[in-house]
């Protein structure tokens, strides 16, 4: 008869599972030590190393000095149709994917936690540093809470901003109240294998993985145009933000100017260089164009991988790398507090970020027939289509969505 409650712990074999299994240890729990292989290509590793096997083996030691049952597991399968075939499709259509969150939604919080339940576990805990809470939601029953990780340099919370009530439900973050540094010490002070090993570099869980080899296996260099874009084009005076009108009272037509991508033809500016592939790059990336003699630094603004052109601007003022709104494809839309959801004609204020580790931004959610609008109270660099856009109030993340 089971007493203690059952939790399998995705350990990585990097530092941050093993403390966080030895922590569900100490806290009474019934621990068994998993480990995820999600990749089987090795010739796009980075340097001579051996990421899964070399992670293997420490996931396998630091269970065994736990004293915990260890196994692994085979996800490749699922990881190549769930991940790896998106990034490439995503990629191919000039789009910016984050495999990271995709991860977490589909194979940590899904598949693995599958697994999980098969050993009748209770609940899956990882490394990550955010929190969870729980509250009363809006709709008067239990709504659990994705807060932010007490270590303000490593908050995790944006990786997880696709996640479910029912996910959340069962996931532990044993780590999320503590700093990284207490973290290594913990590890030190356990002996642990994995105390003085670094972070992963690497796409989620697959260890250290070029992504531009790992591209370039299925997306085939090809010759094209750089061209740069003038500061003065005339579409930019249509996307300023009115003034003293708030978000809420903007019409259709200006929130679609403000929100929506920017579409460029080659005859609006002149040609600089050559590219490999459109599908190699990103907007607001300014690395790997190796166009040299421009004064300012050159960024990308846009990217058409139909006709196999980037689209570049000067500086980092220029008006085609600024953006003051996004928008969000209604089937796109995810709230992980489906109690606070939006309803069509409703706004709220919120803070919002487009990637890891970008601070906070004020801003307005505007919710449409069509989809969600997001308009910032400051002007966001490099705002892409395919990554997420994540709200929060405050410390806790309410809701995120992939960028049209």
């Amino acid at each position: 008869m089971k007493t203690r409650p059952r939790v399998v712990v995705g350990l990585s074999g990097g530092v941050d599972s093993s403390v966080a299994a030895h922590l569900l240890i100490e806290q009474g729990y019934e621990v068994i030590g998993m480990f995820m292989k999600n990749w089987h290509d090795e010739s796009v590793t980075i340097s001579n190393e051996c990421p899964w096997m070399e992670d293997s083996t420490d996931a396998m030691l630091v269970a065994e000095k736990l004293g915990i049952p260890f196994q692994a597991i085979d996800l490749s399968e699922e990881y190549k149709d769930r991940i790896v075939d998106y990034m490439f499709a995503e990629y191919k259509a000039g789009r910016t994917p984050n495999p990271d969150i995709l991860c977490n939604r589909e194979i940590k919080f899904d598949i693995f936690l599958k697994a999980a339940e098969k050993l009748k576990a209770d609940f899956v805990a990882t490394g990550h540093y955010c929190q969870k809470g729980e509250t009363i939601g809006a709709d008067g029953k239990t709504a659990y809470q994705l807060l932010a990780g007490a270590d303000p340099n490593k908050d995790q919370s944006y990786f997880l901003c696709q996640l479910n009530q029912s996910q959340l439900a069962k996931a532990l973050f044993p780590i999320g109240h503590m700093q990284k540094p207490d973290v290594r010490a913990k590890a030190k002070e356990m002996d642990l294998i994995t105390a003085d090993k670094k972070d992963s570099q690497g796409l989620c869980f697959i260890g250290k993985v070029r992504l531009p080899d790992f591209l370039q296996q299925q997306l085939k260099p090809k010759k094209g145009q750089i061209i740069q874009i003038p500061e003065d084009l005339a579409i930019y005076k249509k996307q300023l933000i009115p003034a003293g009108i708030a978000p809420e009272d903007y019409d259709q037509e200006t929130l679609d100017a403000i929100s929506l991508p920017t579409h460029y033809t080659q005859d609006q500016g002149k040609v600089l260089g050559e590219h490999n592939g459109a599908h190699y790059f990103t907007v607001g990336q300014r690395k790997g164009l190796h166009v040299g003699g421009t004064g300012k630094p050159l960024f990308v603004i846009s990217t058409d991988t139909q006709e196999n052109v980037i689209y570049t601007g000067l500086g980092e003022t220029h008006p085609g790398l600024l953006r003051d709104g996004l928008f969000v494809k209604t089937e796109d839309i995810h709230w992980i507090r489906e109690d606070l959801k939006l309803n069509v004609g409703e706004t709220r204020r919120y803070d919002a970020r487009i990637r890891y580790r970008q601070p906070l931004s004020g801003a307005t959610l505007i919710q449409k027939e069509n989809g969600l609008y997001v308009i910032f109270d400051q002007p966001q660099k490099g705002v892409a289509s395919g990554q997420f856009v994540a709200w929060y109030d405050g410390e806790e993340s309410i809701g995120s969505g992939t960028i049209f």
